[in-house]
């Protein structure tokens, strides 16, 4: 086995732990706490997620693909740059943010674990796609681990043992240490890189130069990942706190098959399209992208096919009458999962060549397509609404994609043939 293919290996093996662990985690969640205590969980996750895109504005679209194109001496300037964008974001954004409790949108108690989270997790966020940019995708995974799996891990053994520390205070303060022990990991191995440029003066031109890439790109991302807060607290408002927790606890299955290709597909493959198009080598560009298009589709649907014949069998585990009583959810969520992975195949190869727009106006189409149908099957279908929303946005965003990939990508980055022929 080559070096390439152990790293992979031991990368899908630590992401297959992460994944392990989140699941068991679900499980036990809905296994020790009452429904309404896991729908607030969704709620918050869901809210953290939401508002991360804030303290980071999406800047890592614009710095990945400059780092990807400078020297490892000037990456140092680069990082500075946006960390400095960074604080200035932090002092608009967490105060702001604390109208979210101020409104009771989440309760009070929640409100120093929120922003504690929400810090360690941009921190981490923006070190493991700095680390996969520039292929060091293991080290992401073990921090990923650190960070998502190993909490989990120790508060399910904690939990199972101990019934008196079955509620989220317990939860969230592991999910804090292991957050900090991965920031920790991650800055230790950025001092290692030997990265040159740090004494270079923050330089705002070239910041203002990267916010007019990304802030188009946040918009896109905002109106994407709005449409992951908003369902909670609109299913909140059409079936109670206890339905959020059933569905809290189907995407957390369905999720897992995101969390899988991000870590054994995606995060190999994205930057050796960026590369490809940059070096301008179609043959090498079609060849990663119908590897990812193969890699997707097959374990897509093995996902599909294995979480559908084991649900019955995991819910009979829990023993909540609730949740078997919504499994017909699970379906439909797990239909949104699959139109989501399909969907970022033609978004990577989108953002690989450049081509942002069609993913801004996708992005934007889509939330207003979750609102309009999750609208219109309220008043009918009040606890589908939310999915079939969601169904259609991921629908529109495949089409969008897709049919902007053949209109915009030229011949040869798309068909073999015209290679061929040239």
């Amino acid at each position: 086995m080559g070096a390439t293919n152990r790293v992979r290996a031991i990368n899908i093996a630590l992401r297959i732990a992460t994944l392990a662990s989140r699941f068991l985690l679900i499980f036990f969640l809905a296994r020790f706490l009452e429904p309404a205590q896991l729908g607030l969980y969704g709620l918050l996750t869901a809210t953290i997620g939401y508002s991360l895109y804030l303290l980071g504005f999406d800047f890592y679209t614009f710095t990945t693909r400059e780092v990807l194109k400078r020297e490892r001496q000037e990456w140092g300037g680069l990082l500075k740059d946006q960390g400095a964008l960074s604080l200035v974001l932090y002092a608009i954004f967490i105060p702001l943010l604390s109208l979210i409790f101020i409104n009771e949108m989440l309760p009070w108690s929640l409100a120093g674990w929120f922003f504690a989270l929400l810090v360690l997790e941009h921190l981490n966020q923006e070190l493991s796609r700095l680390l996969i940019a520039i292929s060091e995708q293991l080290l992401a995974s073990v921090m990923l681990f650190l960070r998502q799996g190993t909490w989990a891990i120790a508060v399910t053994a904690l939990m199972a043992v101990e019934p008196s520390t079955r509620s989220l205070d317990y939860i969230l303060g592991a999910w804090t240490v292991a957050g900090l022990v991965a920031v920790l990991a991650g800055a230790y191995r950025l001092t290692q890189l030997h990265i040159g440029g740090w004494n270079k003066k923050i330089d705002w031109k070239w910041i203002a130069s990267g916010l007019k890439v990304s802030i188009p790109l946040l918009v896109a991302t905002l109106a994407l990942r709005g449409v992951f807060t908003l369902d909670r607290y609109w299913l909140q408002s059409l079936g109670g706190l206890e339905i959020v927790g059933a569905y809290v606890l189907f995407m957390g299955i369905s999720g897992t098959l995101m969390t899988f290709l991000d870590a054994g597909v995606f995060a190999f493959s994205y930057p050796g399209l960026i590369s490809a198009h940059h070096k301008q080598q179609p043959v090498l560009f079609l060849k990663n992208l119908r590897l990812l298009l193969i890699q997707t589709v097959i374990l897509s649907v093995a996902f599909a096919i294995v979480s559908l014949l084991l649900l019955s069998f995991l819910l009979n585990w829990l023993n909540n009458p609730l949740y078997t009583a919504q499994q017909y959810l699970y379906p439909w969520v797990l239909i949104i999962m699959v139109l989501y992975a399909l969907g970022m195949v033609p978004h990577y190869a989108l953002y690989a060549q450049g081509i942002d727009k069609p993913i801004i106006h996708s992005h934007i189409a889509s939330f207003f397509a979750f609102v309009i149908t999750t609208w219109l099957f309220s008043r009918h279908s009040p606890l589908l609404a939310v999915p079939l929303g969601l169904c259609a946005a991921f629908a529109l965003i495949l089409v969008w994609k897709t049919w902007t990939f053949f209109k915009f990508t030229p011949l040869p980055y798309r068909s073999a043939q015209a290679q061929y022929i040239a």
